[in-house]
């Protein structure tokens, strides 16, 4: 007979011997989630059988086209879409992204030197953070700032300085005098516009800048163009590759994930300077074999003959960010209408601002009015007093929610 004492692969020695991990200092470094505690009690509500409004991610509700999902099924019959595909996508979708941004834009793109397919804007992001960055670099971060803009910088051994970017012109000058100072000087500069989360949007003349200014202090641009197929009255965001030099200097990301509701899908693009790509296409040969292919070809279709549904969808975002803007203007808060994107993003309402932080606020309503919204201090010190509502729910429901929070505030009130 064994004896599980001295036998050292016998199940109750290993159900007993621990060992402690030391994760590295990228990861122990690494913030606190503020997100975890609303998403804890969310999920806790909704195996209760409350009826929670999720207002919380930018997480579209609504499907793809029809026309997209029946060629994912029709290319998942294809044995020969089940093998491993290519890490930076295969040239037929490229193509299309070319054509795209040549028709929208006016930007020519080569599809095999200037285009990549990622698994999502947000993996792409982080692994030309991981190409491009290490120990001692920096990169300078808009802010509020989307988090992943800062912890796959941190995740990359690298430093983060954030600007506040509502101000334009204030950003830009920030820009230089950073540049003007450090030693050695910003290796990245991030941009985000539409921004995310405060919705701030910029014209092709603000790119211009940047590009003067990447030349002068020497540094690249990654632009997150995550939103830029959501525009609203008339407003198309521009692309940063639209102006002189852009791809000279720097490379923009994009995503079928809002414009196309394909976010569960993963696929994302990035675009722009040759070298840049270079170095993600060599980060990803090593990490990755690519999209699932049957999804690549069903994006195809969705790129070639999608047009027509994303402005439809766009639409209904702008109903939806009508509906949201009105409601809460009649409980009395201060808001400004977004021009792009799917938030909107509020300044908490009085006297509740005066009373607690973004955090707490955003847990009042999750608890007593079960919406969840965004608190802004998730963003950053600078998005403190803020909240970001996603325009993912239809127009009904947006209006319960509405509805939901004027009666939880009003109690409030009336106890008080």
């Amino acid at each position: 007979m064994i004896d599980p004492k001295t036998n050292p692969g016998s199940e109750e020695h290993e159900s007993t011997e621990r060992y402690d991990i030391e994760v590295a200092p990228r990861v122990r470094n690494l913030p606190p989630y503020l997100f975890g505690k609303i998403n804890e009690l969310k999920y806790r509500k909704r195996r209760d059988g409350v009826d929670v409004i999720d207002l919380g991610m930018g997480n579209p509700t609504d499907p793809p086209d029809q026309s997209v999902i029946d060629k994912l099924c029709e290319a998942v019959q294809d044995s020969r879409n089940h093998r491993y595909s290519v890490a930076n996508g295969v040239f037929n979708l490229r193509r299309e992204v070319a054509a795209k941004y040549e028709n929208r834009f006016g930007v020519k793109l080569d599809p095999d030197q200037e285009i990549v397919a990622t698994i999502g804007s947000k993996e792409g992001f982080s692994h030309m953070c991981l190409a491009l960055l290490g120990p001692g670099d920096t990169a300078l971060v808009p802010a509020p700032s989307f988090p992943v803009h800062v912890h796959a910088i941190a995740l990359a051994s690298a430093n983060v300085i954030t600007l506040d970017c509502r101000d334009s012109q204030v950003f830009l000058a920030n820009i230089a005098r950073v540049c003007e100072s450090l030693f050695p000087r910003p290796k990245i500069l991030v941009i985000n516009y539409p921004h995310n989360p405060s919705s701030t949007v910029v014209d092709p003349g603000f790119f211009e800048e940047i590009v003067g200014l990447a030349k002068k202090y020497r540094f690249f641009v990654i632009h997150d163009f995550a939103y830029g197929d959501i525009g609203f009255d008339g407003y198309q965001p521009p692309s940063f590759l639209s102006v002189k030099g852009a791809t000279q200097v720097g490379c923009e990301f994009t995503t079928m994930s809002k414009g196309y509701n394909m976010a569960g899908w993963r696929v994302g693009f990035a675009a722009g300077n040759r070298d840049m790509l270079g170095a993600l296409k060599a980060i990803k040969g090593y990490y990755d074999y690519g999209i699932f292919q049957a999804v690549q070809v069903a994006s195809i279709v969705a790129l070639r003959h999608g047009e027509e549904g994303r402005l439809a969808q766009v639409a209904e975002y702008q109903e939806r960010r009508d509906v949201m803007v009105r409601g809460l203007r009649r409980l009395g808060w201060e808001v400004d209408p977004p021009r792009a994107g799917m938030f909107v993003w509020a300044a908490m309402p009085e006297p509740w601002r005066s009373q607690m932080g973004s955090m707490d606020f955003a847990m009042k309503l999750l608890e007593e009015a079960n919406v969840v919204v965004s608190p802004g201090r998730g963003f950053g010190e600078t998005g403190e007093g803020f909240l970001r509502l996603a325009l993912v729910e239809n127009a009904h429901r947006l209006r319960q929610a509405i509805r939901q929070i004027g009666r939880c505030l009003r109690v409030e009130q009336a106890v008080n």
